[in-house]
């Protein structure tokens, strides 16, 4: 990435500021904005997010937010209220509250003097999430929207479940918000009240796993702040931006086909990371193409955004299984709108023990499959990290019902989302299909293009649990999430079906055999055909940004993943360590224009025997230390989940210590019936 030191607009940066609520409450910000602004107002961008502005996501703003104030915008990065230093509670995601704060501190932006007036929100994650929430309450101000790894269905598409099936990333995601939670403010912006803050939101703060558990069906709870309940609500222009190893990109096509506004897609190769971070890569000028954006739609300025192709993507080539890469290796290509007329569904029969093109005379199969089957899955969300993508499919596939294709005689390529039409029974009343698209290379190597899950008893829906009916027939289809792949010549499509997906999703009550019709059932695969104006696309800059704060690595740590399994108890145990120091401690980096030192460790371990899904259980630690000088505090917390038939057993831990002595301790002991889950 090019540092970029020098701007056309000198800048001024204030540290620390508020935003004061109708309510009384006052939210916290760090402004950026051109040193004339006062003289020469300008819009403004705003950043609404809960992750510590103040040294959470010091080293992502600066270098971001900078570069916007120094091309003419004022640009704030605001906790949510009852996060950082902002006053009040953190209750929950995307509460009404939170979208009405969200309003009044563009309201409170769009009045002040270095401001013009106009408005743009954007956000990566939860703050993609809440630019499209606030944007649906149309505040007048918010002209434009920049949306980056989020959802307009919170149930469909967030960390909580996937096809009616409970992911793991809700334990780790629900324990990793209780963390950042139980942090105190800084003494230095809040002063001696600091104390009582941490410990009012350390006493009042909710189990918010325990929440998203007792919605385990799509109900008003996640209905409220999802905006594909009313794309009409948004009247503003949107630009949506994923990439193919985040958890969250299928809401990119999703909001194209459902918005009704100017709106643009994006889609490359890369993690949870904004794309001039691009992880893997190949990272583009995101700060420019945003920069275009917002001049088009904030300054009027004509910035060619109206003969740009509606989508563009990343088309991912073949190649080799790895958990990790650097640079996913493709090409930019492009629909000029979404869904494309281009796109054509080519359909392969389950059918012979492979997929035909034709549906043959029909049989069944039957799968049962070991509870470890998925420890080839990688993440459900990947982050950039080492180790998270998947790795080679053969384990998973040989524990798996697969049916393979005729080697291509000629490349394949795909956009969109894959569908499975099945037809099935099950032996219980409740049970869980995975499906996996795989690119299986002449020499075995067996790579993941797209999976979808499916919970049996959502087979009509998430609103509605239905049990099913031992032995019966159903026809159902299984969508698996969006890809962009180029299949080469001479490699085989396959389809792995099972009953497991571990530790993706957490298992059925009970293990299942499913027995699949073939003949019947069928792959429907989105071909995209040759295009020949995707080499005449406008090519992308460079990515830059501006300097990142200087930061000193004390006690530098790093990212493991082990798969351990106990051949005389049949258990398997899949642990994950992000950034523990070889001491065991948290890794340290110290933030040197705030004297801060902060560290924060996360240790996963999941575990199960392959005969057995009520042996499943899984912990969750965090460890996070804060520290200037004299001043110390010690957060640790701990969340556990396990299950029996009837219910979810769920275990909290909170301590809280400053200065080595402990000042706040918590425990949480759940159980949560069961609701077809």
């Amino acid at each position: 990435m090019r540092i970029v030191d020098s701007f056309p607009r000198e800048v001024r940066e204030v540290e620390h500021l508020w935003i004061p609520l109708p309510d009384g409450c006052r939210l916290a910000a760090r402004l950026w904005l051109p040193a004339d602004a006062e003289r020469r107002p300008v819009p403004a961008i705003l950043e609404y997010i809960p992750y510590r502005k103040r040294a959470g996501t010091r080293a992502r703003d600066e270098p971001m937010h900078r570069y916007f104030a120094g091309h003419g915008y004022a640009a704030l990065r605001v906790d949510l209220r009852g996060s950082g230093e902002s006053d009040g509670l953190l209750r929950d995601e995307y509460l009404p509250q939170e979208q009405e704060d969200g309003v009044a501190a563009i309201r409170w932006v769009a009045s002040q003097p270095w401001c013009d007036g106009a408005v743009g929100m954007m956000g990566k994650s939860w703050g993609g999430f809440n630019a499209l929430q606030v944007a649906a309450r149309r505040p007048p101000e918010l002209r434009a929207v920049i949306t980056v790894c989020s959802t307009d269905d919170r149930y469909a598409d967030d960390a909580h479940y996937m096809g009616g099936a409970l992911l793991l990333e809700n334990l780790l995601w629900g324990s990793v918000l209780q963390t950042l939670n139980a942090k105190p403010p800084d003494p230095e912006l809040v002063g001696e009240r600091w104390r009582e803050v941490w410990l009012d939101r350390l006493e009042r703060g909710p189990f918010f796993v325990e929440t998203w558990l007792g919605h385990q069906r799509r109900d008003d709870y996640w209905k409220q702040g999802s905006v594909c309940e009313d794309f009409g609500a948004i009247a503003c222009p949107v630009f949506v931006v994923g990439g193919w190893a985040d958890g969250y990109t299928n809401a990119v096509p999703r909001l194209l086909a459902g918005l009704q506004v100017p709106r643009h897609g994006l889609v490359g190769p890369w993690a949870h990371v904004y794309p001039h971070q691009g992880i893997p890569g190949p990272a583009i000028g995101f700060l420019q193409e945003a920069l275009r954006w917002w001049d088009h739609w904030l300054k009027g300025i004509d910035t060619g955004w109206s003969s740009e192709p509606g989508y563009r993507v990343w088309m991912q080539e073949s190649v080799a299984p790895c958990p990790s890469y650097a640079h996913r290796p493709g090409r930019w290509v492009a629909e000029e709108s979404w869904p494309s007329p281009r796109i054509v569904p080519r359909r392969f029969w389950l059918a012979g023990g492979g997929l035909a093109r034709s549906p043959g005379s029909g049989g069944t199969v039957e799968v049962l499959s070991p509870q470890t089957v998925g420890v080839a899955g990688g993440a459900w969300c990947g982050f950039g990290v080492a180790g998270e993508l998947p790795l080679d499919q053969r384990e998973d596939d040989g524990r798996s019902l697969c049916f393979d294709s005729e080697p291509l005689a000629e490349p394949l390529e795909i956009l969109g989302a894959p569908e499975l039409e099945l037809e099935l029974s099950a032996a219980g009343e409740q049970a869980l299909v995975c499906a996996r698209l795989n690119d299986v290379a002449p020499g075995g190597a067996s790579s993941r293009v797209s999976y979808g899950l499916l919970n049996l008893t959502h087979r009509s829906g998430h609103e509605r649990p239905i049990p099913l009916e031992p032995g019966r027939r159903y026809a159902l289809r299984l969508v698996l999430n969006d890809a962009a792949h180029a299949f080469p010549a001479g490699h085989r499509l396959r389809i792995a079906i099972s009953t497991s997906y571990w530790p993706i999703a957490w298992p059925a009550a009970a293990a299942v055999a499913l027995r699949l019709h073939t003949g019947t059932s069928c792959l429907l695969l989105p071909v995209r055909p040759p295009r020949a104006e995707d080499g005449r696309l406008r090519r992308f800059e460079p990515a830059e940004a501006a300097p990142p704060p200087e930061e000193t690595d004390i006690h530098p740590g790093g990212t493991r993943r082990t798969l351990r399994r106990d051949l005389v108890s049949g258990e398997t145990v899949y642990t994950t360590a992000t950034d523990v120091a070889p001491s065991g401690e948290p890794a340290l980096t110290r933030i040197e224009p705030i004297g801060l030192t902060l560290g924060h460790s996360i240790v996963e371990e999941h575990r199960i025997r392959d005969d057995d899904p009520l042996s499943a259980a899984s912990e969750i630690r965090h460890v996070s230390v804060m520290s200037r000088g004299s001043w110390e505090t010690r957060v640790e917390t701990r969340t556990r989940l396990r299950a029996t038939v009837e219910a979810f057993l769920l275990e909290g831990e909170v301590e809280a210590r400053e200065g080595g002595q402990r000042v706040f301790a918590r425990r949480w002991e759940r159980s949560v019936p069961r609701d077809g889950v």
